[in-house]
């Protein structure tokens, strides 16, 4: 698939792991789709290249020697609102939740889908490179301006830019979390199921667990009660899945 922006102006990524093999065939992959990368081993010797010569988005492990993942970020966001993409392993819940909280734009566990990580890389490009209704740097307008705004009750949500709000307040959600809750919204009331929400957020060749559903619903019903603590839009319908309240 030919990649989605201008061949003369490809976009960075960085990727800052220790695992040389993950470096190596991520690299790979990445600049096959059109992508400039740069590699580094380590949170020391990443932290000097971000901030001096940052690229348009960074991929970061959180388990890594001499500064891990975590330290990197909080330490880049110091100075930076470069978009980040964690790696962590299945059983890192606590971290993934910190990580975000930090203001990483989403996680994605180990082992990956390197086609799920550039889907997600691209989708957050996307929605930080040119506002809706506005012209890339070709000159064409952005596809994603051409998509409405989704209205549901309280709820808005801006597909072009991943860009929600809850009562005019906005409420931060990861690539993932934005798909899922777009799945319920598009149909309020209708009683979607775990695999249909796995099939809206993930890639077809992607397998996850009905957990990995119930812990990106549970994170969102989280971040919507911190700007509404009676939120009770998302319901769960035990057996069948979940739906959305649009009153």
């Amino acid at each position: 698939m030919a990649p989605d922006y201008p061949a003369e102006s490809p976009c960075t990524v960085a990727l800052v792991d220790d695992d040389r093999n993950i470096l190596t065939t991520v690299s790979i992959a990445l600049q096959a789709e059109g992508f400039t990368t740069r590699v580094y081993s380590d949170g020391s010797t990443a932290l000097k290249a971000l901030t001096e010569n940052p690229p348009d988005l960074a991929v970061f492990d959180i388990k890594m020697p001499r500064m891990d993942g975590m330290e990197l970020l909080r330490r880049l966001r110091e100075t930076s609102d470069l978009p980040v993409i964690f790696l962590t392993s299945k059983d890192d819940e606590l971290d993934e939740e910190a990580g975000l909280a930090m203001g990483a734009d989403d996680y994605i566990a180990k082992p990956f889908s390197q086609r799920l990580l550039i889907a997600r890389i691209r989708a957050i490009l996307r929605r930080n490179r040119t506002p809706s209704g506005q012209s890339g740097e070709n000159g064409d307008v952005d596809t994603g301006a051409a998509m409405e705004n989704l209205l549901r009750g309280r709820l808005s949500m801006d597909p072009a830019r991943h860009h929600v709000t809850w009562g005019g307040e906005p409420v931060s959600l990861t690539v993932t979390e934005f798909l899922i809750l777009e799945a319920l919204a598009v149909r309020p009331g209708v009683i979607k199921s775990r695999n249909q929400l796995m099939d809206a957020a993930y890639p077809d060749d992607v397998f996850v667990d009905d957990r990995t559903v119930d812990s990106h619903i549970k994170r969102m019903r989280r971040k919507f009660r911190v700007v509404d603590p009676q939120f009770s839009a998302i319901e769960t319908l035990y057996g069948a899945g979940y739906s959305f309240d649009g009153t």
